[in-house]
């Protein structure tokens, strides 16, 4: 099997002995594309997408620096390293200000050369990093490990390990709240790609005017309001994983080009016909029954398959109550640990009630629980007389179908949530880690009054 080149590079030198030179010396780890002037450079670069650029900045029809500031403004992720016999301390410095990577003066050692590609990919690779990790900061997750020792998890842990080791497409299915991302993480972690972004793309959060751009990135002037180019999210996570969160809430025309992705391992950038390629690994999870979806034709069959090479399948917090406890107890350590405050405990009789709760909201709706009583709660032993008051308390008691349940508990929070931080709806949907518009759709179903 043949090694995975490096990337795509672009020469642009008017001296043919030079280009083919520096071919010889790259072909072997980088796909070479070769331009003896600035209008060849630019047909070239418009109609591929290049790791490198290699530019002269002496060019029988242009200025390698206006050539440099062109390709910065189409594509800001491209290096620009400036090769030239122009020995002139005040022409390196205009090269680096308007973006260059670096400057190499001829003639130049080969070996010289070739660190300087290596650094300015890996600086590449940093900096998309980078900038996913700046994304990811936004998203606070408590816990970092998944807890249970229920023989329904226990098949979920070994079919995680199982399917780690392969690249092929995995669906989650399971209620909201089960732990569907993470799974995701682990499936990542402990794969090949664990050292490679792992990106979240939140199919039910992002309007569907702007997924095609979240996900394949745009070109300046693509649409209106487009000052300038934008890296999608599968462009982020080149050699990672991709986690597609509801995706039985995304749109069928945007099904159709996700099928696509993943059949050819490629896509364009909206208002570019640049093919960038998709080294992902797709990990998808709903909460939904796909078969029903697909019988209404609100979800494609064709990328059903896809998705379900590996299927795992959730089980809800209700059916696994051994391990309430467990969770109980992890979370109120993690406050412990996280406020520096004393460790508090369940008494025996809230701790018996806890785990006969049937948890509509389950995992997600047990740490939100134990957040609020591990802060409201005086005493380092929480009581059956502190879940008086909460939404939890007495539900179980009287007769109340599950979609009631989860609404009655939806409802309270987030109208506590948004009393706490006085009708801010921002900072209610990032307390809440929904998007804003998710938020103002959700009060708007329950009747809550902002």
């Amino acid at each position: 099997m043949a090694e995975k080149r490096k990337g795509r590079v672009l020469i642009v030198d008017d001296e043919k002995g030079i280009r083919q030179a520096l071919k010889m010396v790259l072909q072997e780890d980088y796909e070479v594309i070769l331009a003896a002037s600035g209008a060849e450079a630019v047909d070239a670069f418009t109609q591929n997408a290049f790791d490198i650029v290699l530019l002269d900045i002496l060019l029988p029809d242009s200025n390698g620096l206006d050539l440099l500031k062109t390709f910065k403004e189409t594509d800001p992720n491209t290096a620009v390293v400036m090769v030239t016999a122009v020995k002139e301390i005040k022409t390196a410095v205009q090269a680096i200000k308007a973006g260059a990577y670096e400057y190499i003066i001829k003639p130049f050692v080969v070996d010289d050369l070739l660190a300087v590609l290596d650094r300015a990919q890996e600086k590449k690779k940093l900096l998309q990093q980078v900038s996913y990790l700046k994304h990811e900061l936004q998203r606070y997750h408590l816990f970092e490990k998944m807890i249970g020792k229920d023989p329904k998890m226990t098949e979920v842990f070994d079919l995680i390990a199982t399917v780690a080791s392969s690249d092929g497409a995995v669906l989650i299915q399971g209620e909201s709240g089960t732990g569907k991302e993470l799974v995701a993480r682990a499936i990542h972690h402990l794969s090949s790609r664990k050292d490679q972004p792992f990106v979240v793309i939140n199919c039910a959060a992002i309007p569907a005017s702007l997924m095609e751009s979240e996900i394949f990135g745009h070109q300046k002037g693509a649409f209106t309001g487009a000052v300038s180019s934008v890296m999608g999210k599968f462009e982020v996570a080149d050699g990672g994983t991709v986690f597609l969160d509801d995706i039985d809430c995304l749109e069928v025309s945007m099904q159709a080009k996700l099928l696509r992705v993943i059949q050819e391992k490629e896509f364009e950038r909206v208002g570019s016909n640049k093919v960038l390629k998709a080294d992902i690994r797709f990990v998808a999870a709903c909460n939904k029954e796909m078969q029903t979806l697909i019988q209404e034709g609100r979800f494609r069959e064709d990328l059903f398959y896809r998705l379900n090479v590996f299927p795992i399948k959730l089980p809800p917090l209700r059916e696994r109550r051994i391990d309430i406890p467990l969770l109980l107890e992890h979370f109120l350590d993690c406050h412990a640990q996280r406020t520096g405050k004393p460790a508090k405990r369940f008494s025996d009789e809230a701790l018996a009630q806890l785990t006969a709760y049937q948890w509509p909201g389950n995992v997600r709706e047990l740490q939100n629980l134990v957040e609020r009583l591990f802060t409201i709660t005086k005493s380092d032993v929480i009581g059956v007389e502190n879940l008086f008051g909460l939404s939890i308390a007495g539900k179980q008691l009287h007769d109340m179908t599950l979609r009631e349940a989860v609404n009655d508990f939806e409802k309270d929070f987030i109208t506590q949530v948004l009393a706490r931080v006085r009708g801010n709806r921002k900072k209610a949907a990032e307390i809440l880690g929904i998007h804003r518009n998710t938020l103002l759709a959700k009060i708007n179903e329950l009747g809550i009054e902002a």
